[in-house]
Order: C-alpha cells, then sequence, then structure tokens
C-alpha cells in the first residue's frame, strides 16, 4: 500500500487528473500513518505520503541511510541522484524553509562556455542581454525544466506558477566569466560572483502573475558580501502583459530565449506568465564585495525578518498568516535600500500560545510571559528558544506540542492583562514547563574493576567490572559526555530540561552558553574471550541535546510580565542552531546479550553486538554515506569521533584475526 501511494502520488502530480481521484488518493494519504524512515537536517522524512508527511523535497540519495535508500523514489530521470522524501510541514523552521537541490552534477560533463553580448541599457541600472552557448550548453539549461523538481513555493499567496531552489557552483563561475566580459565596467566596481543558488521559475498560461515585490539582498557580513542587482535568464520566450515590469523604469513585453536581464534591487517589480506557451527563467543575483563601513545597520530591519520567518513557520498551522509574512519580507526588502518605514503604528498579527501550562504571546521577534507560578527568565529565554527553532520533542515538534491561537491587534499595551487572564484557563501547573536538570546524572560513576577481561576474572565474571568493559564505557561516557554538557537544553523523550549554568543573566541580556571543544580519549588494548568490549557497551537513554549560538536574549521586566526580545538577525547575521541525538552508554551484562559474544561463525547485526557504538556513528560520527562527519559547528576539533571510529575499525580488524584464524584450523 505504501509503495502505491508513493508511485500514485508522482503519476498524479506528472498529468491531469479528475478531482474526484484526486480526492479519493488525499483520503487514503489522510488514512495512513506510519513512522518517520530516516532523519536529514533535523526533518523526519518517509519514503511515501501520509496524514503527517505530506511535503515532498528533494535531496541526495546519498544523505538517506543506505538500509531505507532503495525505498525513496527517483523522480527525475534527469537527476537519478535525487531521491524524493516527504516531510511533516509542522516540522519546519526558518532553517529548513526551502529545498535546496545540488545539481552540480547535471554540468559537470559540459563545457559551459558562456557569453553575453553587449547588453542594452533598459533603465537607469537595468540592462538586457542575449547569452550564448554551445547547444550542449543549452539544452542542459533548457532541461532543468523537464526535470520536474517543481514544488508550490512558500509565498504562493503572493504569486502564481511553481518554482524550485538549486545549488551549482559550476553555472554560477560560468555566469561570473560572462557577466565580467559583458558589464559596464561603472556596474562592476566591486562585483565578487554570481550566487551559486537559483529559483528555477515556471508559469503556464492563465497563472497568477509574480505580483509586484522587491528582492530581498543577500548579505554575508563574514565575508563583507551584499548583492545588488538581481539576474533573471529566461529559457524560453513569448509575450506578456508586460511579461516583465519594473516599477519607475521599464517593461518587457515580449522576450526571446535565453535573454538575460540584469537590474538594480532597488526596484520594484512583476511579472505576467506568457499569452502563449510556457515561461521558464533562472533568478539569482550579482554579489558585490562590500566593506562594513558602507553598511549601515538598524534593529527594526532585524525584527522584520523576524517577524516574517517566524511567522511562515506559523502559517502551517494558521495559514492567513502567510499573507503577512509576504508583506514583511516585502518590507525588509525595501528598508535595505531605503531604511524601514516609519509612521502610524498598524494591526498586526500575534500569536497567542500554551506549552504545559505557561501562556505566552509572540511575534517572532517579541516573546512575553507572564510572571506567574514561580516561572522564571532562564525557563521564559529556554521557551522561546525553543519555539523559534521548533525544536524536537521526543518526535515532535515545538509548534504541534502547544496549544495556540492567532490574534489581531494594534500596538502590545494589551498584552499583560491578557496574559493575566489567562492564568487558571488551562489549569495549574503541576511542575516546570521547563525544569532544571543535574546533567551529570546521566554519567555514574563506574564500579571499581577486579580484572581486564573473562579470562583473566577467573571464574568472578560480571561485565560491570571488567577493567576493559569499564575503560571502554568511560571512553564512551567521555563521547556522550562532551556533547550533552554543553548544552544549554536537553530533550528526554518528552520531557524538557535545562542547565541553569548555561543561561547566564547580565544586565538586561541573558547569555546562552553552548560552546565547549572536545577532549580526546584512549582505549585499553588487553581482551580475551567471551567477546569484545564493545558487545557489552548498551544505550541506556537517547537525549536530544540542543546546542544554541545566539545572540544575547534582551529583556524587560515589569511587576506582572516579561518581555524577551530575540534579535536573530542583528546585523543580518544569522543565528546557528543544531540539535543531535545523542546516545548514552551503559554497561550490559552478558546475560542480557541475544547472541553467544564467543561466537565469530554466525552474523550478528551491528545493533545486536555493539548496540552503543552502532547508534552513535550515524548520529554523531559519520554521514548517511559512511564517510566521516566534520567537526560540529560548536566544537573545534572532534578527537571523540576519531577515536570511536578507529576502535570500531580495530573491532571489524579483531573479527577478521578470528576468522583468518578459523581459515588455518
Amino acid at each position: 500500500m505504501s509503495a502505491e501511494l508513493r508511485d500514485r502520488f508522482f503519476a498524479l502530480s506528472a498529468g491531469p487528473a479528475s478531482e474526484d481521484e484526486v480526492a479519493r488518493y488525499r483520503a487514503e494519504v489522510d488514512a495512513t500513518d506510519t513512522e518517520a524512515a530516516a532523519v536529514i537536517d533535523g526533518l523526519s522524512v518517509s519514503w511515501h505520503p501520509t496524514a503527517r508527511f505530506k511535503a515532498v523535497r528533494f535531496v541526495d540519495t546519498e544523505r538517506i541511510d543506505e538500509a531505507a535508500r532503495e525505498l525513496f523514489a527517483r523522480p527525475s530521470e534527469g537527476a537519478p541522484h535525487l531521491a524524493a522524501v516527504f516531510v511533516d510541514p509542522r516540522e519546519l523552521s526558518f532553517r529548513t524553509f526551502e529545498n535546496i537541490v545540488p545539481l552540480d552534477r547535471l554540468f559537470a560533463d559540459v563545457p559551459l562556455e558562456l557569453t553575453l553580448t553587449a547588453p542594452v541599457e533598459l533603465a537607469q541600472d537595468a540592462y538586457a542581454a542575449r547569452l550564448r552557448l554551445p547547444d550542449a550548453d543549452r539544452a542542459r539549461i533548457e532541461g532543468l525544466d523537464e526535470l520536474d523538481l517543481y514544488v508550490p513555493p512558500l509565498n504562493s499567496g503572493s504569486r502564481g506558477g511553481a518554482r524550485y531552489i538549486f545549488h551549482s557552483a559550476l553555472l554560477a563561475d560560468a555566469l561570473t566569466e560572462a557577466v565580467s566580459r559583458a558589464l559596464p565596467a561603472a556596474v562592476l566596481d566591486g562585483f565578487s560572483h554570481v550566487n551559486p543558488v537559483f529559483r528555477c521559475n515556471r508559469f503556464e498560461p492563465g497563472d497568477a502573475n509574480f505580483h509586484h515585490h522587491r528582492d530581498t539582498p543577500y548579505y554575508d557580513a563574514a565575508r563583507g558580501h551584499v548583492s545588488r542587482y538581481t539576474v533573471l535568464l529566461y529559457l524560453t520566450g513569448g509575450s506578456g502583459e508586460p511579461a516583465l515590469d519594473l516599477a519607475g523604469g521599464t517593461a518587457l513585453t515580449d522576450i526571446e530565449p535565453f535573454t538575460c536581464v540584469i537590474f538594480d534591487q532597488r526596484y520594484e517589480h512583476e511579472g505576467a506568465p506568457y499569452r502563449h506557451g510556457r515561461k521558464v527563467f533562472l533568478r539569482t543575483e550579482l554579489v558585490f564585495e562590500q566593506a562594513e563601513s558602507g553598511i549601515a545597520h538598524d534593529e527594526g530591519i532585524g525584527a522584520l525578518f523576524s517577524k516574517a520567518c517566524y511567522l511562515t513557520g506559523e502559517s502551517v498551522f494558521a495559514p492567513e498568516l502567510a499573507r503577512h509574512a509576504d508583506a514583511y519580507y516585502n518590507q525588509v526588502a525595501a528598508a535595505h535600500w531605503d531604511g524601514p518605514r516609519t509612521g502610524d503604528a498598524a494591526s498586526e498579527p500575534f500569536v497567542h500560545k500554551r506549552f504545559r501550562g505557561v501562556d505566552f504571546v509572540a511575534n517572532g521577534y517579541d516573546f512575553w510571559f507572564a510572571k506567574d507560578d514561580g516561572l522564571s527568565l532562564t525557563e521564559c529565554a529556554a521557551i522561546t528558544l525553543l519555539d523559534y527553532f521548533n525544536c524536537k520533542l521526543g518526535g515532535t515538534a515545538f509548534r504541534d506540542a502547544c496549544g495556540s491561537s492567532v490574534i489581531q491587534a494594534t500596538g502590545t499595551d494589551w498584552i499583560p492583562g491578557f496574559l493575566a487572564e489567562r492564568r487558571g484557563e488551562g489549569g495549574r501547573r503541576t511542575a516546570d514547563a521547563v525544569a532544571a536538570f543535574d546533567k551529570s546524572l546521566l554519567f555514574p560513576e563506574p564500579e571499581e574493576t577486579e580484572s581486564c577481561c573473562p579470562f583473566h576474572a577467573q571464574g568472578r565474571f560480571g561485565a560491570t567490572r571488567l577493567g576493559d568493559v569499564v575503560g571502554l564505557h568511560e571512553a564512551a561516557q567521555s563521547f556522550a559526555r562532551a556533547h550533552i554538557m554543553p548544552a544549554p537544553l536537553l530533550m528526554l523523550g518528552q520531557d524538557v530540561v535545562l542547565d541553569p549554568e548555561k543561561f547566564v543573566v547580565r544586565g538586561n541580556q541573558i547569555h546562552v552558553l553552548g560552546k565547549e571543544p572536545l577532549a580526546p580519549v584512549n582505549f585499553a588494548a588487553c581482551w580475551n574471550s567471551s567477546g569484545l568490549p564493545a558487545n557489552y557497551i548498551d544505550v541506556a537513554a537517547t537525549v536530544g541535546a540542543a546546542h544554541f549560538l545566539v545572540p544575547p536574549i534582551v529583556f524587560t521586566e515589569t511587576d506582572d510580565c516579561y518581555h524577551l526580545r530575540f534579535d536573530f538577525f542583528r546585523n543580518t547575521w544569522m543565528v546557528r542552531h543544531e540539535q543531535s541525538p545523542v546516545p548514552v552508554p551503559r554497561i550490559r551484562d552478558i546475560d542480557e546479550m541475544d547472541f553467544d559474544p564467543d561466537d565469530y561463525d554466525t552474523p550478528v547485526e551491528a545493533g545486536v553486538a555493539y548496540p552503543w557504538l552502532d547508534a552513535v556513528a550515524p548520529a554523531l560520527s559519520e554521514q548517511p554515506s559512511g564517510e566521516r562527519r566534520a567537526a560540529p559547528w560548536w566544537a573545534e576539533e572532534s578527537p571523540l569521533v576519531d577515536e570511536l571510529l578507529a576502535h570500531l575499525e580495530d573491532i571489524a580488524e579483531e573479527r577478521g584475526d578470528y576468522d583468518d584464524d578459523d581459515d588455518e584450523e
């Protein structure tokens, strides 16, 4: 049945279907429930649609665990390296809203010899040119449409058509060379490169326009990069009313295939479908080097962008918020050039939420909590983090764990009274929503050792007192401790706990601490009889460790309310957040094993033979493809990962030695 649901999804997506057929299919999907088959970028994914997993995405197949890889469809004939996965929209956050598809492989075997004709100036800081390219290059770029990777855009309320986003450094490099040779020197002053992230847009006759908007500039403070010009490369030609309208500049009614239009991002613009035939175009931007002295910052822009991102996620539950998010994005784009708008306060949306008896009001930048039932400031900060990043609590997205409602209001003076009225509506809190927790309790001290291995135990066998088992257990504890102890928040199943020492209040700011380098571990060497030390290290619990690198949380306090402000995009830099499962080790005794550890002839799955090592490798030390994972962003190095992987290799070699001995006999 699951395979049928998977295949019918792509069959219905590929061609026309009756409303009754689509309705029957949706009813079957809504009646289907299943567990996730894999986790990618922190998102649980399924290989077929279900009542929970409804949003399709495309990922490199190598990122899917090999055991489940073959279940996932590869619907794009032109990009067989991409697998279709289905995600739960409720798990999305600003880090995962967009699905950026890797497509460099598509251009690896073509020359990409691109040139632009002499550009024609359409208006001030707006140019058009034709792209000249070999037939092979032309066919490959035109083939982007035939990949059929389109998904409904997040801002579908303000535009028609469909689009997908892809990354190709090869295509960007070729366009960078073409642009560098063609555009006027004055335009190219400070030019660095073409952004390798492209949006492939498709419009059919009769689709709604892509309504008036400004493109949000790309900005990277660390590299000193900012985008100034939008690039539109039309893969098909046609006529529209108009096909492209640059407000206050010019309008294009007729467009030839492979026309490239480049214009200043200050232009508000709109595009209409062609009257006849499909309209397909790529959008990217020209990125320039920009000294920090040439960039001004305004807190209002960061506030608008935080609100836009937050409301985009909330629109999964309240679709009416999508238009507000889109309006905020457009205000942000305009403010980058003209500064934030000033004027009378307008009505805006707020979200009232209740999490485990705690009521709060948020808009994505401001978070208000009532002082009630001993609610601490650090608990408010923790809930704010969980909400903004939509962290997972035992497999459930935070936003899905909250009751919520949308409130349209002007100003914020009403919020303290509103929260005061909510006290007791959901019943008095019986426990902290996010309790303090001593993380050292996860790592009990080992027993005193009596011998190094079963052979030398002389009949007094006890796995918890064998030196080599205890040594490996301590090494495993060190690995888990290095990932868990720096985390300000832990997810223990459905429960959330915090480390008060990681929330430091200074003045009117809450600093969230979370970075700590890892330390090396050495493993013992002696082992004789009754299996291997790793056979005795089991998983005691799996803890979700949430690490955050965020700016300080600014707060104000009144007699009855905490008001927290999170400027996540302060100075236009993006926060980083990582949530990963960390298996906590424990020692198991031989009678807990479902196999004979001395039997080296009978194959045993790694999850049975070495449960902790098997659990930790894919979670923290290896890519799904089997390659070693790069050091986590919050650690300087990962020597513990290297030590554990080396130990896995030692196990494989040791088992190989036993096999060689058997062959000699």
